[in-house]
C-alpha cells in the first residue's frame, strides 16, 4: 500500500477561520515497498492518492501534556479529558480536540496532544474533500530523531563534571544521574521560516521589516512543543528552554520545493549555528512510524461512514445501479405479461378444442384432464382397451416374464390403474426383468421392505 506523507503548516492566528486556506504543501509518496515514487510541493487538492496518508501535525499546532487520566473509554472518555487538562490552558478547552497516546507513561498518566478543534476539523475536511480516505495525523514534535541512551548519560556527565570543575571541587562522586540534571534529552528541530502575518492579510507585495523567524519544534522525551522565534536567537532559546538537560539541534534541509524562485520573495535556508541536517525523508518516515494518531473520538477514520465526498464519487455507480435494477423490474413484468398472455391463449384453445370435440361439455375446470377421461370413456365403448387396463397391464407382464415361470407368481393386484406382484419367496426375479417391461411399454419398480413389484403404463 502506498503512503503519501504531508508537512502541514502552522496556523496563523491573524487568519480568521472563515479565511483558512493550506497553501503549497511539501509531501514525499512511498511505494508499498517503501521506496520513493515522488516528492514535490502541491495544492491539497493536487495532491497524489495513496492507499494512507500520514500528516504531520506542525509543533505550534499541537501541545502535548502529561497528565493523570480517568479510567474511562470512549464518549465518557472524552467528555472527561476537557476537565483534566482545562487549567493548563488559555483556550477555552471545550472547543479543543484533545487525543490520547496509547502508550501510557506509567498506570495512570497518559500524553494528552490539545490541538484547535477548528482548525484540525478543517484539515481533515480539507483532505477529505481532495479524496484522502485513509488519513492519520501525528504531531511533528514525535517525527525528530531520538538520540541514544548511551549518548545521553555521557553527555550529562560530562556537563556536571563541567560544572564541578568551575564550580572548583577537590573531588567529584561518580555519579550515574546527578541531583539537579535533568537527562530527559531536548531535541530541537528549525523546520523552516515562519510566515508573517503581513504576507498572509496583505498578500506579497507588503513589505515585512520584522526580523526574520524561524519554525522551532522541541521534543522532552514523549513531551513536544513548538514555538516561532527569532532565527538569531534560535541557540540562546534552545539552551534557555533545555537547562542541564543534553540537547540535540537539527535543521531541516532537503525540502521539496523549497528551492528559491524569484530573489524578492525567496529566502535562503535557515542556518543555524552547530545543527546538524534532517533530511525531509526522514522526517517522513519517522512520521510513517508515529502510533500516536491525533485522528480520534469523532476524527476517527471510519471507512463505512458515506460523506459528500464518497457520496459524489459514487454518485455514478449508483444511478447505474438504480438504473439495472429498475431495468430487471420492467423486464421482469413485461415478460410475466406476456407469459400470461400465451398461456390464456393456449387455455382458450384447449378449451375451444374441448368444446368442438365434445359439444356437450357443460363446464370446463381442467380442458386437458376432461380430455383425456372423455377419450378413455369413448374408448371403452368402442371395446377397445386402454393401456392402463388390467387386462393390457397384464399381457405386457405374460410377456415380459421370459425365463421366469408363471406359476411363481403368488399374487396379482390391480387398483389406481397398476398391478401389484407379488412373486413367490423362493422364486429369484432375474436383472433383466425391468428391461423386458420397458422393452413392453411398461415400467416395473420394486419395493424393497415388502418385495412387491409396481407395474404400470410406461407411456
Amino acid at each position: 500500500m502506498s503512503t503519501l506523507i504531508v508537512l502541514l503548516p502552522p496556523r496563523d492566528p491573524a487568519v480568521p477561520s472563515q479565511e483558512w486556506q493550506l497553501p503549497e504543501l511539501p509531501f514525499l509518496l512511498l511505494d508499498k515497498s517503501g521506496r520513493i515514487q515522488r516528492a514535490g510541493r502541491s495544492a491539497p487538492g493536487l495532491l497524489p492518492r495513496a492507499g494512507a496518508t500520514v500528516l504531520m501535525l506542525a509543533a505550534r499546532d499541537c501541545l502535548m501534556l502529561a497528565a493523570t487520566v480517568p479510567p474511562l473509554k470512549g464518549p465518557r472518555l472524552r467528555q472527561a479529558l476537557p476537565n483534566v487538562v482545562e487549567d493548563q490552558l488559555i483556550q477555552d478547552a471545550q472547543t479543543t480536540h484533545i487525543a490520547l497516546d496509547p502508550k501510557p507513561l506509567d498506570s495512570t498518566r497518559h500524553v494528552l496532544a490539545i490541538i484547535d478543534r477548528g482548525w484540525f476539523r478543517f484539515v481533515l475536511e480539507t483532505f477529505a474533500a481532495a479524496g484522502h480516505r485513509n488519513v492519520k495525523a501525528v504531531p511533528v514534535a514525535r517525527c525528530l530523531p531520538q538520540p541514544a541512551m548511551n549518548t545521553i548519560a555521557a553527555v550529562a556527565a560530562q556537563a556536571h563534571a563541567e560544572e564541578t570543575v568551575a564550580a572548583g571541587a577537590d573531588s567529584a562522586p561518580p555519579l550515574d544521574a546527578p541531583d539537579g540534571v535533568d537527562i530527559t534529552p531536548v531535541v530541537a528541530a528549525v523546520l523552516g521560516h515562519v510566515v508573517s502575518s503581513t504576507a498572509a492579510v496583505l498578500g506579497e507585495g507588503a513589505v515585512d521589516t520584522s526580523p526574520p523567524r524561524v519554525e522551532l519544534a522541541l521534543a522532552r522525551g514523549p513531551l513536544g512543543e513548538g514555538l516561532a522565534v527569532p532565527e538569531a536567537a534560535v541557540g540562546a532559546t534552545v539552551a534557555a528552554l533545555a537547562g542541564n538537560a543534553p540537547v540535540t539541534l537539527y535543521t531541516l534541509v532537503d525540502l521539496p520545493g523549497s528551492e528559491p524562485r524569484m530573489s524578492s520573495t525567496a529566502r535562503g535556508r535557515s542556518s543555524v549555528a552547530g545543527a546538524l541536517p534532517l533530511s525531509f525523508e526522514t522526517l517522513a518516515r519517522n512520521a510513517i512510524q508515529c502510533r500516536f494518531d491525533l485522528a480520534q473520538f469523532e476524527f476517527a477514520v471510519q471507512p463505512w461512514r458515506l460523506d459528500r465526498a464518497t457520496l459524489r464519487r459514487l454518485r455514478l455507480p449508483l444511478w447505474l445501479l438504480v438504473a439495472t435494477v429498475l431495468v430487471a423490474i420492467i423486464g421482469a413484468n413485461v415478460q410475466w405479461l406476456m407469459l400470461s398472455r400465451q398461456r390464456d391463449a393456449i387455455g382458450a384453445q384447449m378449451t375451444e378444442l374441448l368444446l368442438n370435440t365434445f359439444p356437450k361439455t357443460t363446464v370446463v375446470l381442467d380442458a386437458p384432464d376432461q380430455m383425456a377421461r372423455q377419450l378413455q370413456q369413448l374408448r371403452v365403448a368402442a371395446g377397445e382397451l386402454s393401456p392402463d387396463d388390467f387386462l393390457s397391464l397384464a399381457d405386457g407382464l405374460a410377456r415380459s416374464l421370459g425365463p421366469i415361470p408363471v406359476n411363481s407368481l403368488a399374487a396379482l393386484d390391480y387398483h389406481d390403474r397398476r398391478i401389484e406382484v407379488t412373486f413367490k419367496p423362493e422364486v429369484k426375479v432375474d436383472p433383466d426383468f425391468p428391461q423386458r417391461l420397458m422393452r413392453n411399454g411398461l415400467n416395473g419398480a420394486i419395493d424393497s421392505n415388502t418385495g412387491k413389484w409396481t407395474i404400470r403404463n410406461g407411456q
